[in-house]
């Protein structure tokens, strides 16, 4: 019989107390449950007299945003905390330690990141990152390049593939992000002054063929182990660090996909900054930052990822000249598309983003969603033709002058 149960504060505590070695058998420890996401309960617990913390994050077995009638499997906490270890291990300045889990409780035991901010956030405040564009470059070219063909044992590779099927969140990706959008589908959530737009992506064929051939790769290329939901939700930044954290939705799939998601945020931030920024020249200022931040952010994964093919490929194959800038070149389009898929399932699907859902001025958050989908459609319709990054930054910038924007 399963001990699973949802954790109390109290239950958090006692779970802590388990971890060996981390707090004093005699500390009076506090707890507080800290979660804001859509599927999990996160408890900070501290022993404010030693100034030591802990994250306890524990499965609830349903969605937390729609409830229990949208049931999932418990599996997925191992799913991450198996996940993390291994980015840990490639990366360990740029994701959190483990300390310890539990399959049946669904538990994963980590490093306290309260010293840092969550960039979607920061990015809504007005900070900017330099270091960021760096980092994040080198942690995806890093985690993708060491669990693909091309940086591990292939029979190995089909091995550790097996332990990361993970069916439940796969299908909230296919749904949400690839169909669900095209479609007038129940779980699409969107206000009604942006319905002519919604109703606009439901009948462009043009659209919905670059979609379907997005979400065939999403489907059936297991070419490395992907965070899956890398979004500036899921990561963490000082001034000069940053950590990625939940990837519960880790599984075998295209490369492009990860870099997709993290440009497709930087996108949607940009969209959202005439309802941030006070002024002109601030505006400017914000989304020169942003763009040159999505060039940097695929540059430095261009760069870490070639290195890493040079230095440490294990297929013999993998060699043949003009063969890794054929596959870079097909990286590099899969990553428009897939940044295309996720700027427009934040704008009518059923989760959005603060960078935008929280602009108070009405004619600026209308103005924003518009922008967004703007964005979001040009890279998906021309991400297949796409030669470099500077023309994301370039349509991107073309978009936001329609709006008057000093770009």
């Amino acid at each position: 019989m399963s001990s699973y149960h949802p954790f109390s504060l109290e239950d958090a505590i006692a779970y802590a107390k388990s971890i060996p070695d981390f707090f004093a058998a005699d500390a009076v420890l506090t707890c507080e449950e800290i979660g804001d996401g859509n599927l999990n309960l996160v408890f900070r617990v501290a022993d404010p007299q030693q100034n030591k913390s802990l994250i306890i994050k524990q499965a609830l077995p349903y969605a937390k945003v729609v409830g229990e009638s949208w049931p999932l499997s418990l599996d997925r906490a191992r799913i991450e905390r198996e996940a993390l270890e291994i980015q840990h291990r490639l990366c360990p300045e740029l994701v959190p330690a483990i300390y310890g889990g539990d399959n049946e409780l669904a538990i994963t035991v980590m490093e306290d990141l309260s010293g840092y901010t969550i960039m979607r956030q920061g990015l809504i405040d007005g900070h900017t990152y330099d270091h960021f564009a760096e980092h994040i470059g080198r942690f995806i070219a890093t985690t993708l390049f060491y669990t693909s063909d091309l940086g591990m044992n292939q029979q190995d590779k089909k091995l550790q593939s097996a332990r990361f099927i993970n069916p439940d969140l796969c299908k909230i990706t296919e749904d949400l992000i690839f169909e669900d959008p095209y479609r007038d589908a129940d779980n699409n959530n969107f206000t009604e002054d942006i319905r002519p737009e919604a109703e606009k992506l439901w009948q462009d064929n043009e659209l919905h063929l670059e979609v379907a051939l997005l979400r065939e790769k999403f489907l059936t290329r297991g070419e490395a182990l992907l965070h899956g939901d890398l979004h500036t939700g899921s990561i963490f930044v000082t001034s000069d660090s940053t950590k990625v954290i939940d990837p519960e939705f880790a599984y075998y799939g295209p490369i492009g996909f990860d870099i997709g998601a993290v440009i497709a945020n930087l996108l949607l931030n940009f969209a959202a900054q005439p309802g941030w920024s006070d002024n002109d020249a601030i505006l400017q200022e914000r989304r020169t930052w942003l763009l040159a931040t999505i060039g940097g952010v695929w540059n430095h994964f261009e760069h870490n990822f070639r290195k890493l093919w040079d230095a440490h490929g294990v297929d013999i194959m993998s060699k043949t000249p003009g063969y890794q800038d054929l596959y870079m070149e097909k990286v590099l389009q899969d990553t428009i598309g897939f940044a295309g898929c996720k700027v427009i399932r934040r704008i009518v699907g059923l989760s959005h983003v603060a960078d935008i859902d929280t602009i108070k001025n009405e004619l600026h958050r209308h103005q924003a969603k518009v922008t967004a989908l703007d964005i979001g459609k040009q890279l998906v319709k021309q991400g297949r033709s796409a030669s470099s990054i500077a023309e994301v930054i370039e349509w991107a910038a073309a978009a936001a002058a329609k709006e008057g924007a000093n770009v």
